[in-house]
């Protein structure tokens, strides 16, 4: 048999570079162009010949508009860190199984199959003014006047957790439960209790995968739209990056200026992922994958 020389690709360097293929012209073809495109359209004012920053200037010297990235901060942060220490309670208490495990997890990832429309719409049936949950605090005598939980910052943050916990509940679940077993027996068996066990050795183990959990639900929650507007005031305390972009590009009609507070709103969460990744780097790395439940 032939030995390949060093340095020289093999056969199966080659596959994975086809396979790479298609996945590499995705998001050149979705996502890198797109960007870039989005830049170059936003250097052009719709007032101005050639390219000028006249956009991104207009939007930080206008308090109206720079406030949007405050606000949409304001929502996304909170509402990852309760997403991600909520998913992590329950995947950590599921990690080698429970009684009616598939039933509760049925249930735990159910507002998947709504949609944000109808979980909106759910929420505001449920939550709202006159929705059951005040009913029932006001009839039990609870209450003198109804809580209001929607079209405001508190509205946004139910119908944003009901709809990113499914994702990182399921996504800490896998990681977690593949977690060698061993590894907290052994602990175990060297008389740690179970918080000892939890932040000594497991919490290290699973902080890469938090690190991941927590960069995804920002990034969704940063870009939050739909939520903001039916069950927030769009154009007070909720409005987002994402709502002022829209309001440009629709209402306004100037596409430029709109590209840059896409562009602007696309740097805040790389640059808030460049963070994360850079923290993960300090986590643990070492194998911890084994044969999961047993």
């Amino acid at each position: 048999m032939k030995r390949e020389r060093a340095g020289e690709p093999s056969e199966l360097d080659l596959l994975a570079m086809v396979c790479l293929a298609p996945s590499l012209l995705y998001v050149l073809v979705m996502f890198v162009y797109p960007f870039l495109y989005g830049i170059y359209v936003s250097l052009r004012p719709m007032k101005l010949d050639g390219f000028s920053l006249a956009n991104y200037i207009a939007f930080f010297t206008d308090e109206y508009q720079y406030k949007t990235v405050g606000i949409t901060f304001r929502l996304a942060v909170p509402n990852t860190l309760v997403v991600v220490a909520a998913s992590l309670l329950f995947a950590y208490n599921m990690r080698r199984g429970v009684w009616l495990e598939r039933t509760i997890t049925t249930i735990l990832v159910l507002p998947i199959s709504l949609g944000v429309i109808l979980l909106s719409q759910g929420i505001l049936g449920f939550y709202g003014g006159k929705g059951w949950f005040n009913q029932i605090l006001l009839g039990i005598g609870l209450l003198e006047e109804p809580l209001v939980l929607t079209h405001n910052f508190t509205g946004v943050m139910l119908s944003l957790f009901m709809q990113q916990f499914p994702f990182c509940f399921l996504m800490l679940l896998g990681y977690i439960s593949g977690i060698d077993p061993s590894i907290e027996n052994s602990a175990r068996t060297l008389g740690a209790n179970p918080w000892t066990v939890f932040r000594r050795v497991m919490l290290p183990l699973i902080a890469p995968g938090l690190a991941i959990a927590f960069a995804l639900v920002f990034v969704m929650s940063f870009a939050t739209f739909p939520s903001a507007i039916l069950l927030g005031q769009p154009t007070g305390a909720t409005r987002t990056i994402a709502i002022a972009a829209y309001a440009q590009a629709f209402e306004q009609f100037d596409m430029p200026y709109a590209s840059a507070i896409a562009v602007i709103m696309g740097l805040f969460q790389l640059g808030a992922l460049l963070v994360i990744i850079l923290l993960r780097k300090r986590m643990v790395t070492a194998a911890t994958m084994g044969v999961g439940k047993r």
